[in-house]
């Protein structure tokens, strides 16, 4: 009798752990909601950097324009080249469905590593992901600066051979309005490029 009550207890503690398990991992490994607000915040500002043709370019000559920016680095192994490929699928299919709307958008690629990654290296990079895409670098301190400004985490990140370190660094597409002020973000987790169509539909006009 004690064996059968004592088999009972364990079915239960068993089952009690296997769902405390499933909704631990549903808890954890679902993906954050795939948008995020940014209406109000303090993030963005002037700056002043180079694109991937040598030339000057300024936050101003974005003016009347919404901005679909995205921070990283050229020699990024896997989580740039994945964003920026459904950053750029994303804004196709937005141009393919809605033409004029997407003529007011700029895609834009601002350099973390400006270190490696001159006008020369962003010219083929950038363009292998879409054909407006502009990628702007500059010297460490106007890199900084921006970063600072529009609220990006990056660090170098030493691996014993000085040409091949690494960034760590946050990764999210951000979304500018006309007026430069903040709108929304898409994280990188659960990032698609039907997400990044969906905000451009939400919001440009």
């Amino acid at each position: 009798m004690n064996r059968g009550k004592n088999l009972r207890l364990w079915l239960v503690l068993g089952l009690a752990v296997a769902l405390a398990g499933a909704v631990g991992w549903m808890r954890f490994a679902t993906p954050a909601p795939p948008t995020g607000n940014l209406a109000g915040a303090t993030l963005g500002g002037p700056f002043s950097l180079i694109n991937q043709n040598g030339q000057s370019v300024r936050e101003a000559d974005f003016a009347g324009r919404y901005r679909l920016i995205y921070f990283g680095y050229g020699f990024c192994p896997d989580v740039c080249p994945t964003d920026l490929a459904l950053l750029g699928r994303g804004l196709a299919a937005f141009e393919a469905a809605q033409p004029g709307a997407a003529a007011k958008v700029a895609p834009i690629f601002i350099t973390i590593d400006p270190q490696r990654d001159t006008p020369a290296v962003l010219k083929p990079f950038v363009a292998a992901f879409h054909p407006r895409l502009v990628g702007l670098t500059g010297t460490q301190d106007q890199i900084a600066a921006v970063t600072r400004a529009y609220g990006v985490y990056a660090k170098r990140m030493e691996t014993g051979d000085p040409e091949n370190y690494l960034m760590d660094h946050s990764a999210m597409v951000y979304l500018f309005g006309p007026d430069g002020r903040p709108i929304a973000f898409l994280p990188h987790q659960g990032l698609t490029a039907q997400a990044v169509t969906d905000l451009l539909v939400a919001h440009v006009r």
